[in-house]
């Protein structure tokens, strides 16, 4: 299979879907001559045109109000947000609209629509346009939640995203988009809600998405090659729908459990995770307490020290792994 970027993925996911389905668009800011915030839509005008690739005013709450009533009406929006923290300003249209109009007509009103957010820190783009808030969006019912980790993932996953008929939260985290990965050139989807095993292992589970899943393979390589520790490295890629399922099994395979997330402590959605796990009979084949490692409970510094040790890094996972391996009940 031939190698692309994440960025290209995503690009090429859009793109497919766009020439397959006519009802199919793209709403933002900055997409259409400029690219895109991060260079994703760049060429998309040329074969779509401004009827498809539409550009806006500086309003997110306009961007996703168009998009809910565009997805209500039958089309299949595809709203560009250029940092996830500004999702922060469309809490009306996207909360109190798209999310509960399924439910509150009956299911006679659908909203297939994606809204497309690059989050994280890591660039110096300092505290408002560096967070990490997918707990937010996961506690709102009707919203689905992706953070796919590759550009395999993020294609296939893009792909179901567009054509479900949910308001989807697709959360790209921006160190990802010069990444490299194996990708298919013939067309296929990954279902949401199935979680991914990266990597297979015996004494750990861990627990991560986005970048975090990078980071943590990283770590896991070196405490195999130093310590003899085998991690078993779990992707949920979806985290609302969250695959429990996979997480317990993987959790009374090796009887340890550690989430890792760049999102802060408080509230966050490792939570989420653990409490999951004790609800399951996996939680008496635990060997060790969980644990978790996040992000600070700070917002982002710009100074790019100070910005790394915000959020767990390699070193960081290194330290939690054998912390665990070496703890009892």
């Amino acid at each position: 299979m031939p190698e692309i970027t994440y960025r290209q993925a995503i690009h090429d996911a859009m793109v497919e879907e766009m020439r397959r389905d006519g009802r199919v668009f793209l709403i933002g800011e900055d997409i259409g001559t400029y690219g895109g915030a991060f260079g994703v839509s760049a060429g998309m005008l040329e074969e779509f045109g401004p009827g498809r690739i539409v550009e806006t005013p500086i309003s997110e709450e306009a961007i996703i109000g168009a998009a809910a009533g565009a997805a209500m009406v039958g089309m299949r929006p595809i709203a560009e947000m250029m940092f996830m923290d500004f999702i922060l300003l469309t809490m009306e249209p996207l909360v109190n609209q798209a999310a509960k109009a399924r439910y509150m007509f009956g299911g006679k009103a659908t909203v297939p629509m994606v809204v497309r957010m690059p989050g994280g820190s890591g660039t110096g783009a300092a505290a408002q346009h560096s967070q990490s808030l997918e707990t937010i969006l996961m506690h709102i019912p009707g919203i689905k939640v992706v953070a796919p980790s590759t550009s395999y993932d993020a294609k296939g996953l893009l792909i179901s995203s567009i054509r479900d008929l949910n308001p989807i939260c697709f959360v790209e985290h921006k160190l990802l988009y010069k990444s490299k990965g194996e990708v298919p050139e013939e067309e296929y989807a990954i279902p949401l809600g199935v979680a991914d095993v990266k990597r297979e292992g015996r004494d750990l589970t861990l627990v991560a998405s986005g970048i975090m899943v990078h980071k943590s393979l990283d770590a896991a390589q070196i405490v195999a090659e130093e310590d003899g520790i085998s991690v078993e490295v779990v992707d949920p890629r979806t985290l609302r729908p969250l695959d429990v399922d996979t997480i317990a099994k993987s959790v009374k395979k090796t009887g340890r459990l550690l989430v890792v997330h760049e999102a802060v402590k408080t509230a966050g959605w490792a939570g989420e995770v653990m409490a999951s796990v004790s609800e399951t009979p996996s939680w008496d084949y635990l060997d060790a307490p969980m644990r978790r490692l996040t992000g600070k409970d700070v917002p982002i510094p710009y100074n790019r020290h100070l910005e790394a040790a915000a959020v767990p890094q390699v070193d960081d996972i290194v330290r939690e792994v054998r912390a665990i391996v070496n703890t009892q009940y």
